[in-house]
């Protein structure tokens, strides 16, 4: 027996640094957009991934499937997401988009290390999540409060 979450992405490691590499707050200036932006991209509060999995646990229509957390108010494009901070923030971001042509080679030319990060922001920024078979948490469990990002964006203003 078995149940599979994909939680999608952290928002502790994603949002919080509006998806940069090596920062550990939002950025005040710039950000880096990889492709155009406009992929949409599901991000979870590191405490709603916990919630929802500890429910899953004992749930039999959980049981030999996966469980998705593709939260409503957690959907967002990367452009969105600034966006959404400059809102919040006040201030204006200067905007650097890297092209899918770009991050390939930037991949090929990064040490290994830094090969998989830039390899999972192809995947997930530019190419997209994919969404396969299985049940949805939300629906699952309406019952549960979950933090919406622009909620989960206040503790940084």
């Amino acid at each position: 027996p078995y149940t599979y979450v994909s939680c999608k992405l952290f928002a502790g490691y994603y949002v919080s640094t509006l998806v940069q590499i090596g920062a550990t707050a939002p950025p005040r200036d710039k950000v880096t957009i990889f492709g155009d932006g406009n992929t949409k991209v599901i991000y979870n509060d590191d405490r709603d991934i916990a919630t929802y999995t500890i429910k899953a646990v004992d749930d039999p229509r959980t049981l030999n499937k996966m469980l998705h957390l593709r939260l409503p108010k957690n959907i967002y494009t990367i452009n969105e997401l600034v966006s959404l901070w400059e809102k919040k923030s006040g201030k204006t971001l200067e905007r650097i988009y890297v092209p899918e042509e770009q991050l390939l080679k930037d991949i090929q030319d990064a040490p290994f290390e830094a090969r998989v990060e830039l390899s999972v922001y192809h995947s997930v920024f530019v190419k997209g999540q994919p969404n396969s078979d299985g049940v949805e948490a939300s629906e699952l469990y309406p019952d549960v409060k979950y933090a919406s990002i622009e909620e989960y964006l206040d503790q940084f203003v």
